[in-house]
């Protein structure tokens, strides 16, 4: 069974087992990460297809690194003006693994009690007198 989940404004396809490296996420090196953004899960024929996204459905992965990637040219020319920049780059990654997909809810947060909303008086206008 694979899975399309969107991690970092990007679509990934991934099975269990597979090893990805995603955009940087804000995680420690061995905890679990939840999807909840699953596009699509299927295999061969059976395929459900979310509207934008499928409810109950996540996507488990386990943190394995993080890192940078290999350093990539950056060129900026314009030609007959004379301007060339050169510099490099370096991506920021986490490498995760998959280790479950399916019908498993993230946890959820504990639900604060419910707030009472006050409802203002309205203020009263007083009408001034006109003098004669």
């Amino acid at each position: 069974m694979y899975a399309v989940f969107r991690s970092g404004g990007k679509q990934y396809r991934g099975t269990q087992g597979d090893r990805l490296k995603l955009e940087k996420i804000q995680a420690e090196e061995g905890t679990s990460i939840n999807f909840n953004e699953v596009i699509l899960v299927g295999e061969g024929s059976d395929v459900k297809i979310g509207k934008p996204y499928l409810k109950d459905i996540s996507v488990v992965a386990t943190v394995l690194r993080q890192g940078k990637s290999k350093k990539v040219p950056v060129v900026k020319f314009k030609r007959r003006q004379n301007y060339l920049r050169q510099g490099t780059h370096r991506q920021f990654f986490t490498e995760v693994e998959i280790t479950a997909i399916g019908d498993q809810k993230a946890p959820e947060a504990p639900k604060k009690a419910a707030t009472k909303k006050v409802a203002k008086k309205a203020a009263t206008k007083k009408v001034a007198k006109k003098k004669t």
